[in-house]
């Protein structure tokens, strides 16, 4: 693969930094971009000094959730190195929960961030790519966003959005030479699954969530590079959908052909859950 020009949000940690630090190691220029701009910058840094030819990063601050600065930010890339080839929309937010322990601001920041955030980068990158007549946009989703997950309904909510969002953009863009993956990991061990509702108020949902991914995973959660790696084989070979890890099919069509079965496990975890809240 030649060298590419790609842009990470949420680039400075988890996911993000896992797919920079992958494209860098193959050669590719880095944007990392994050909310976190110190964090982003640092990323930057270490991952130039391991970078493979002469890829390399540099760090940006971006929120997401702002629209002019997302265009801004795209405009500084295409100007800077003349492209952009690849839009990794990997910022989020894990926001955890019964509706009932959830306020308005956990609803409006999770969609702000999770779905709000991948509509703006589309909005961004799509005219430079079509110009170029190239391009590939990969958005993070998660398998919440194919499956039902209770205890997290802003979350599955946005998740499923941008599953619906990713399908129909890459037949929009099909025809313009640009592709479109989304990506929907299972739980992975990052920060996020330790960090919900991060500034907003705090639920005891982090305890419930952890138990439904070891029931959901009782093999163990894989860690960010892998899945990076398999994102950007999927994107090599323009997937429409990537799904990690692989065994994580069998669950999708478990739900799909045998939905009690995939349900009652679900169901436990949130009877215990309230059963535990309520004592």
């Amino acid at each position: 693969m030649k060298q590419q020009v790609a842009l990470v949000t949420g680039g400075a940690s988890g996911i993000g930094r896992a797919l920079a630090q992958a494209l860098t190691s193959r050669g590719h220029v880095v944007v990392v971009a994050d909310v976190d701009g110190i964090a982003a910058r640092t990323t930057a840094a270490e991952l130039s000094e391991t970078a493979a030819g002469a890829g390399g990063a540099t760090g940006i601050t971006l929120d997401v959730t702002d629209r002019p600065a997302f265009r801004d930010a795209v405009d500084q890339v295409v100007a800077t190195h003349g492209r952009l080839d690849l839009l990794f929309n990997n910022a989020g937010i894990g926001v955890g929960g019964l509706v009932d322990e959830l306020d308005d601001e956990h609803w409006d920041r999770c969609l702000a961030v999770n779905l709000h955030g991948v509509v703006h980068g589309v909005q961004a990158a799509v005219p430079a790519m079509t110009r170029q007549g190239s391009g590939h946009i990969v958005n993070t989703a998660s398998m919440a966003g194919l499956m039902t997950t209770p205890m997290m309904l802003p979350y599955t909510t946005s998740k499923h959005a941008v599953v619906a969002l990713s399908r129909a953009l890459r037949s929009e863009l099909k025809p313009v030479g640009v592709g479109v993956t989304a990506v929907c990991p299972a739980f992975i061990a990052t920060p996020l699954l330790d960090n919900l509702n991060p500034g907003m108020a705090p639920t005891a949902a982090t305890s419930g969530v952890r138990q439904l991914a070891a029931t959901l995973q009782p093999r163990g959660l894989p860690g960010p590079e892998p899945l990076a790696d398999a994102v950007l084989h999927g994107v090599a070979k323009n997937k429409p959908l990537v799904v990690f890890p692989r065994e994580q099919w069998a669950v999708v069509a478990a739900q799909r052909w045998l939905p009690t079965v995939v349900h009652a496990a679900v169901d436990q975890q949130v009877r215990r859950y309230r059963a535990r809240r309520a004592g």
